[in-house]
């Protein structure tokens, strides 16, 4: 219908029949003054505010939840997050600061066609240096481990670890000269000593080893192949950089050797094991570092939170990552400062694994451990008592070296092939094989365990 005209001399606000605008003739009121904290506070508060939230509940209206950490962002906090891996291309994502590699983890990464150019670079140097066939093997694999540990360095702040020869633990000397020549290899490639740790095995020779290096050429040790309170306590007294104790391959013993087949994080003999070492070392101030190693599930890493060091595959990275559940320091050198999960944790190797719950552990300076000192003949008795030590420490040799073996297969240098006419066949898990040419010339050829 057609609109209707305004009365006559009603305001403009009447037109069209809507009526005259609500307050409209009357003075504009003054606005509120602002209002105090603690009524701006009770507005957010209360029945009112409650009905507000309902409301924009129902509309759909976003509702703003704070960002849950992961369990490895949490552990970052108290904990130095080390990456346990010679594939570099794998750290990315995780942010370590540090990065471990070991004969095992090199062997591993050598096999993959991403590093082919590292292996073949490390195959070129032997044979540049020339010498007999053991020669040009040991100075190509010295080098492989160096340019693996030289990529590591471009994507973490810290330090890398890189392992001397685990066929010489019971040589000192050897070691001592392994030891330096890698790290002239470092040099030679721009990366300064300081951020570099040497792996050595923690025998006796190892350990004394270890401490020429750090006392005579200030090169940093990483003892390796830990399993044993009397290896830690020398390891101190030698005052070596850094120790890694391992944890799963203690609870693997355990497990193999004892009528019990699964333990909860806090049982873990090799959880127990490095409380053990991190309590001794923080109440008698000893300034080497403690860095877990050799982890079986995460709950073995929520148990050790606030150790130094803990250094993880990519593999359990990845599931802290994905991890969201809260996470507290379990070791502490300070009183009142440490909390624990008891009862289990999430990773856990036992059948009530998840269900933990946080409660007060006694700090380090509240240990009843008492120091000790150990010479040689003491060292060898107290390590020689404990039989999964013995054990795992001849074994840990063993398969290092066995590995190093294989990666020595893969550089076995053949007769015949002239250098820079490398041809890989497509033969073996990604390691090249290459082609004949005249035998006055020598290079490496992967043999790849044959």
């Amino acid at each position: 219908p057609r609109a209707r005209a305004p009365l006559r001399g009603a305001p403009a606000d009447t037109a069209h029949g809507r009526g005259p605008r609500r307050g409209a003739g009357r003075p504009r009121a003054r606005p509120r003054p602002p209002i105090g904290r603690a009524r701006a506070a009770a507005r957010h508060c209360g029945p009112r505010a409650d009905r507000r939230r309902r409301s924009r509940a129902m509309s759909g209206s976003p509702v703003k939840r704070p960002r849950m950490d992961s369990a490895l962002d949490q552990l970052k906090q108290f904990t130095t997050v080390v990456a346990d891996t010679g594939d570099f291309n794998a750290i990315d994502e995780y942010q370590p600061q540090d990065a471990t590699t070991n004969p095992s983890l090199i062997l591993a990464a050598a096999q993959m066609p991403a590093y082919q150019e590292l292996v073949e670079e490390a195959m070129a140097y032997g044979r540049t240096l020339g010498g007999s066939q053991e020669e040009q093997i040991k100075n190509a694999i010295d080098k492989l481990f160096v340019l693996f540990g030289a990529e590591i360095l471009k994507k973490i702040p810290g330090r890398v670890s890189t392992e001397v020869d685990a066929r010489l633990s019971f040589d000192r000397a050897a070691m001592v000269a392994r030891a330096r020549r890698l790290i002239e290899l470092y040099q030679e490639a721009g990366v300064s000593k300081d951020r570099i740790l040497i792996k050595l095995s923690s025998t006796w020779e190892g350990i004394q080893a270890g401490k020429e290096l750090e006392e005579q050429h200030g090169i940093h040790c990483n003892m390796t192949l830990l399993f044993s309170f009397a290896q830690a306590v020398a390891c101190a007294e030698a005052g070596v950089t850094l120790i890694s104790p391992f944890v799963g391959r203690i609870l693997d013993w355990h497990v193999a050797n004892t009528g019990k087949k699964s333990y909860e994080p806090l049982e873990d003999p090799g959880v127990q094991s490095v409380t053990k070492i991190y309590n001794y070392y923080k109440k008698f101030g000893y300034k080497t570092i403690v860095m877990g190693a050799s982890f079986r599930n995460t709950g073995e890493i929520k148990a050790l939170a606030g150790c130094d060091f803990l250094t993880i595959s990519p593999k359990l990275l990845g599931e802290l990552l994905k991890d969201t559940s809260k996470l507290a320091p379990a070791l502490s050198a300070k009183a009142g400062a440490c909390c624990c999960l008891r009862g289990g944790a999430s990773g856990g190797a036992g059948p009530r694994a998840g269900r933990g719950s946080l409660a007060p552990l006694p700090p380090a300076q509240a240990s009843d451990l008492e120091k000790i000192h150990l010479d040689e003949k003491a060292f060898r008795w107290l390590h020689n008592e404990d039989q999964m030590a013995v054990e795992k420490l001849s074994d840990g040799i063993r398969k290092f070296a066995a590995d190093a073996v294989k990666l020595e297969r893969m550089l076995t240098v053949s007769e015949g092939v002239r250098p820079g006419r490398l041809r890989a066949s497509g033969q073996g898990r990604g390691a090249p094989r290459f082609s004949s040419a005249p035998p006055q010339e020598r290079m490496f050829s992967a043999e790849n365990g044959k």
